[in-house]
C-alpha cells in the first residue's frame, strides 16, 4: 500500500488539555476551529468534551453548526467572527454564541435574534477583530442591559513571555472590562502559559492541546509515517528530482517516499528538512513534488518499508522550523490523502 498513515494520539490530546487545565483555577475551553488544526474535529472535539471541556470555540458559524451536530446540546460554541450577515439562522439553530466584534454585529445580531446569547471580543491592541475602546465604551452599557455570555480579547505576543506588548494588552482588557458582570477571557496557549494574572474566567488552548509551541512540555499529538515506494543506486554525479537540485558526491542510495505537497508537505522545507527511519534521522534531498520525496539512506544498515516525517522525533515546530513557518500551518495543511488512525481515544 502506498498511501501514508496520519495517526492521531487522543489520549496525548486530552493530555495536554488536562495539563493545561491544571495550570489554571479557572475554567479551560478549547480551540477546534479549521477541523481541530487539521485533526478532525469529529474525533477531537468529543474526546476533550468527555475529557471536561465544556465552552468549544471556532472561527466560523458554519463550523460552529457542524460542531453542534457533532457535540449535541450542551457545551457552548462561540464563534470568533461574530454574527456575519446570513448567519442569523446558523447561530439560532445550532444555538451558537457570536463573539461580537462591532457595533454593526451588536445591531445585526439584536435584530435578528433579539434573545439569543452573545459574546463579546475586544481589540486591545492587535489590531485584529474586536471592538476598541471608544467603540466599546459606546456600546458598554448597552450591553451591560443584555449581560454577554463571555467577554474576551487576544494576546499579540504570547508566545514570548518577556515582550511588553503583553503587560499592555492585559492593562487594556483590566481597564476595558472593568466592572463588567461577565465572564472574561484573554488567554489561548500562550497566555495560559504566561500566570494567572491572564487567566481570568476561561482558558481557551489551542496550539498547546495539538502538540505545538508555547507548550514545551506538550505530548506529540499527530504521527505522519510514509511508504518507500523504491531505492536505488546513484553513482557520484547523478541527481535527484525536478531542477536537478541534489547532486550526489558519493555514492548513495535513495528511497522514494510516498507523499509531496500534494499532501500539505510543504515544498519550500527541502532544504532543511529531514525524516527518520527507526532511530535513524535521513535527509530528503532533491525537490518535494506533487507525491513523491526523495530521501538519502545511504547510511542505513537496511532499506526502510516507512519513514516517519512526524512524531515522536520530529515534533511539527522541528518540521515547522524548516518550512520557515510555524507549527500550526504544519497542521491545518495536512492533506486528505491520508490514511487516518485515531488510537487511545
Amino acid at each position: 500500500m502506498s498511501q501514508s498513515e496520519l495517526s492521531i494520539d487522543l489520549a496525548a490530546l486530552v493530555s495536554n488539555w488536562r495539563a493545561l487545565n491544571a495550570l489554571t483555577d479557572c475554567e479551560t475551553g478549547a480551540v477546534v476551529k479549521a477541523d481541530a488544526y487539521g485533526l478532525g474535529a469529529d474525533r477531537v472535539a468529543p474526546a476533550l468534551a468527555a475529557a471536561g471541556a465544556r465552552c468549544f470555540f471556532v472561527a466560523l458559524a458554519e463550523e460552529g453548526a457542524a460542531l453542534r451536530r457533532i457535540l449535541g446540546d450542551g457545551p457552548d460554541i462561540c464563534v470568533f467572527s461574530g454574527h456575519m450577515a446570513g448567519d442569523a439562522a446558523l447561530i439560532r439553530d445550532a444555538d451558537l454564541v457570536p463573539m461580537i466584534n462591532s457595533i454593526d454585529q451588536m445591531s445585526r445580531h439584536v435584530e435578528a435574534l433579539p434573545d439569543a446569547r452573545f459574546g463579546v471580543q475586544l481589540d486591545t491592541g492587535m489590531n485584529r477583530l474586536g471592538m476598541e475602546p471608544a467603540e466599546w465604551t459606546a456600546l458598554r452599557e448597552v450591553v451591560l442591559n443584555q449581560p454577554p455570555v463571555l467577554v474576551m480579547s487576544h494576546l499579540a505576543c504570547s508566545d514570548e513571555p518577556d515582550h511588553p506588548m503583553n503587560a499592555q494588552q492585559l492593562q487594556s482588557f483590566l481597564e476595558m472590562t472593568d466592572g463588567i458582570d461577565a465572564p472574561r477571557s484573554l488567554s489561548a496557549t500562550g497566555g495560559t502559559l504566561l500566570g494567572r494574572d491572564y487567566h481570568f474566567d476561561l482558558t481557551r488552548p489551542g496550539i498547546g492541546v495539538y502538540g505545538g509551541l508555547p507548550f514545551i512540555e506538550a505530548q506529540p499529538v499527530a504521527r505522519l509515517t510514509i511508504p518507500v515506494i523504491q531505492t536505488r543506486e546513484l553513482t557520484p554525479g547523478e541527481t535527484v528530482g525536478y531542477g536537478n537540485t541534489w547532486m550526489a558526491e558519493a555514492p548513495a542510495r535513495i528511497a522514494t517516499i510516498a507523499a509531496g505537497y500534494a499532501d500539505g508537505i510543504i515544498r519550500a522545507m527541502a532544504p532543511d528538512a529531514y525524516v527518520w527511519a527507526g532511530e535513524h534521522k535521513c535527509k530528503i534531498v532533491g525537490r518535494i513534488s506533487m507525491d513523491l520525496i526523495g530521501v538519502d539512506i545511504s547510511h542505513l544498515p537496511e532499506d526502510p518499508d516507512t519513514v516517519e516525517l512526524l512524531g515522536v522525533h520530529q515534533s511539527v515546530d522541528t518540521l515547522a522550523d524548516a518550512a520557515g513557518t510555524i507549527g500550526y500551518e504544519i497542521l491545518t495543511s495536512l492533506g486528505n490523502r491520508y490514511a487516518r488512525r485515531y488510537v487511545g481515544g
